[in-house]
């Protein structure tokens, strides 16, 4: 990131479908372009979460398909004006932490 008016926001999540939600937030509301939001486990395993959504939440005899390893991490690379409404975005979608760098 050579440009200096260009940030990075970073923000956790304890189920892909939070993460989901926070990414659709930022594209579709905010007009954040989705080839500068980025998703992945925050640990090195492959990982939907910390805890069951979704189809694997319905599941009344407690199974679980998905691999809950960690959290999920979204990132997005954003103008400096961009930021507050991203953060915003985030927080509503449950993000457990948030930085900017």
């Amino acid at each position: 990131m050579a440009d200096d008016s260009v940030r990075t926001i970073t923000a956790t999540f304890q189920t892909r479908a939070a993460a989901d939600l926070a990414i659709e937030r930022l594209a579709q509301q905010h007009h954040i372009a989705r080839a500068d939001i980025f998703v992945q486990p925050k640990e090195k395993r492959n990982s939907c979460g910390t805890a069951p959504s979704g189809g694997d939440a319905s599941h009344s005899d407690g199974r679980v398909h998905a691999a809950l390893r960690g959290e999920i991490e979204v990132s997005a690379d954003l103008k400096q004006e961009d930021i507050a409404r991203a953060e915003a975005a985030f927080r509503e979608a449950g993000a457990t932490s948030l930085a900017t760098r």
